[in-house]
């Protein structure tokens, strides 16, 4: 089902464009909040042009649903990710001179440096999202460093004029959500997204992108569980695994 995430960045220009304190991004993210929204986003530049630290140190005590906080890969981003901990940290790039983020980030070109940069973020609870072009390198790319989730970015959709560039690029973005999914990492669209089935195969290493599975449900393991970390995630799912197998022998022996 279709998801639902409001940007708030541009309550915020409004405010900073009259230099006076309204209208209220936070009071903003509220009535979204109530009106049903999956989660708020806000995008913290390194200028503050629109929303401001104050902005997202209280939409972190009072957003209800998931805040979705998009920043610049910076050790001050990344600093103030640590301290308030959003739910969900989309990494995006940043030109000072952009009016609006105009491309996906060159994973593929500082592998070791994301990985770092995520799997520091991570381990303090928050989930990250790397923001990148919808390319076949930069999302095995970003397989690599650890990163839960990717969001393609539609721009070249969005600019094309013709029906049938229109399609071109629209299928692009069609086949990069493939792969994401096919590697493992749960695509999303410009923050919106269908929740996906993750299947673990055991005992197999081959290519099956592009191909189609029958899953059959046959028993459950257990409820679903929230985990403080991705520590304690990693452990449940490798306990589910052997529970998973000892099932698997028995139904066979039997």
């Amino acid at each position: 089902m279709p998801r639902l995430s409001v940007n708030i960045d541009h309550i915020a220009t409004l405010r900073q464009a009259r230099k006076g304190v309204e209208p209220e991004p936070v009071a903003a993210a509220v009535i979204a909040d109530l009106a049903g929204a999956d989660g708020i986003i806000v995008h913290l530049r390194e200028d503050r042009r629109h929303i401001q630290d104050r902005d997202l140190r209280l939409l972190r005590q009072i957003v209800q649903s998931k805040l979705n906080l998009e920043m610049a890969a910076t050790s001050e981003m990344q600093r103030i990710a640590l301290e308030v901990r959003p739910n969900i940290v989309t990494l995006v790039p940043e030109k000072r001179e952009e009016l609006t983020t105009e491309g996906g980030l060159d994973v593929a070109a500082r592998v070791p440096f994301f990985k770092e940069y995520v799997d520091r973020i991570q381990q303090s609870g928050s989930v990250v999202s790397l923001f990148v072009d919808p390319d076949e390198k930069q999302i095995s790319a970003s397989k690599k460093t650890g990163a839960a989730w990717v969001e393609l970015h539609t721009g070249a959709y969005a600019n094309q004029v013709s029906e049938a560039d229109k399609d071109r690029e629209f299928l692009k973005i069609t086949e990069a959500a493939k792969l994401a999914a096919s590697l493992g990492l749960r695509p999303t669209v410009d923050d919106s997204g269908r929740a996906k089935l993750e299947v673990h195969l055991f005992d197999f290493a081959g290519d099956l992108y592009g191909r189609h599975l029958r899953i059959d449900f046959l028993h459950k393991i257990r409820d679903e569980e929230k985990f403080a970390d991705l520590e304690s995630l990693k452990a449940r799912i490798a306990q589910d695994c052997d529970v998973a197998k000892d099932f698997l022998a028995a139904s066979e022996r039997g």
